[in-house]
Formats: C-alpha cells, structure tokens, sequence
C-alpha cells in the first residue's frame, strides 16, 4: 500500500465540517422534540383514546417503525411533487425524521404512562396531595425515570441518523465530508476525521443528557 494520508487536507476544511455539525445538531434537536410531541399524542391515544383513535395511533406507529427512514424520506421528497406537493430538501429530511421519530417516541413514552401504577395515585390522595402535587411529586418523577433513559439514547441516534441528509444534497456534516472529498479526493482522511468529530458530539451530548438527568430528574443514564 502506498497511500500517503495527509490529513491537513481535511483539517484545512474543519470550518466548513463544523458548520455542517451545526446543521446535524439542528435536525437531531428539531426531529427530536418533533417527534416528542407527536409521540405524546401518540401515547395519550393509545392509552386513553377511543376505538378508533387507538387503531389510528397503532397504524401510524406499525408503519414508521417497520419502513425505513430513508424510504420515507424519499416519498416525501420524490412523491409528493407527483401530488403537486413541494417541499425542500431540508423540510423533506427534517419531516420524514420527525415522523419516523415520533412512532418510536410514542412507544416510549407511553410504557412511561403505564408504569405509574394506580395504588401510587391512591397513596397520594390519601395523603391528601393535590393534582398539581400528584404531578410533581409522584407522576412526573417516576414517568421520568423510566422514559428519559431511552430517549437520551434515541437523541444519539437520531444525532448518527441525521447523516442520511447527505443523500438529499443537505450539507450537515456527512454531507460537507462528501461534497469536500469530492474536491480534494482525501477521502479516508476526510472520514476519519468526520468519525472522530461524531465521536466527540456523541460524548459531549450523552454527558450533558446524563448530567441534566442526574440533577433534573435523579435519574442516572449511562454515557456509553
């Protein structure tokens, strides 16, 4: 083998990879909380809805949780224009994530929901707590303890799984990695040192989840 690295190629463009770390941050946070909102409703359908609030909830989540991201995505990229539908490229990704993420979140939180059992609210009134003390002090707590764990785990990959914007020409940070390689041809060095870089955000954002679980919700969370 007589490839050479010269990995100041890559590190000459870490300006351009970080910004597209930023935009891998953005779509992570975005489809995240999204996805959070969808899968509260999501939850709160299949736990208290109706007949047919339930079957709808239950569709949703059977098809987003057994259909590819990517698959999803390229509908509502490719599709919908057939439909006289236009929507960017950035929109498509952020929206096929947000709905691919909100099945699972659905699932999530609603196990979270159904982990409160019915003798801890009895206590709590027995005690004589009101409904905004029973949230504080009883619901809120134990939901947290049983959910946040699996949801900073879901934040990272929806943090890794932000890269299949690349395909849809979305320069966040796999895509910069691709577009720069394409110029300079330093492609193992360019991808390593993108590795190293998801490395580094993963880390910094499993401790941060793991500090703010610790001190937010006295949970503790596993950083890797």
């Amino acid at each position: 083998m007589n490839y050479t690295f010269q990995f100041g190629e890559a590190f000459k463009e870490f300006p351009l990879l970080l910004s597209g770390a930023v935009v891998t941050m953005e779509l992570a946070f975005l489809s995240f909380w999204g996805g959070t909102l969808i899968g509260l409703a999501g939850a709160t359908a299949k736990i208290y809805g109706g007949k047919f609030t339930r079957t709808l909830a239950g569709w949703y989540v059977t098809f987003f949780t057994n259909t590819p991201a990517l698959l999803q995505i390229y509908f509502l990229y490719y599709g919908l224009p057939e439909f006289g539908i236009l929507l960017p490229a950035f929109g498509s990704v952020l929206l096929g994530l947000t709905l691919n993420a909100g099945a699972y979140l659905t699932e999530i939180q609603r196990a979270g929901f159904i982990s409160v059992r019915r003798t801890e609210l009895e206590a709590a009134e027995t005690l004589g707590m009101s409904l905004t003390q029973q949230l504080r002090f009883v619901i809120v707590p134990h939901i947290a303890k049983t959910i946040y764990p699996p949801l900073a785990n879901f934040f990272i990959l929806l943090v890794l799984g932000s890269s299949i914007a690349a395909i849809f020409t979305i320069d966040e940070l796999t895509g910069v990695a691709i577009n720069v390689s394409t110029e300079n041809y330093r492609w193992l060095e360019m991808f390593i040192v993108v590795a190293g870089m998801y490395i580094v955000i993963t880390f910094i954002a499993s401790f941060l989840l793991a500090m703010v679980g610790r001190y937010a919700f006295r949970v503790k969370v596993k950083m890797f």
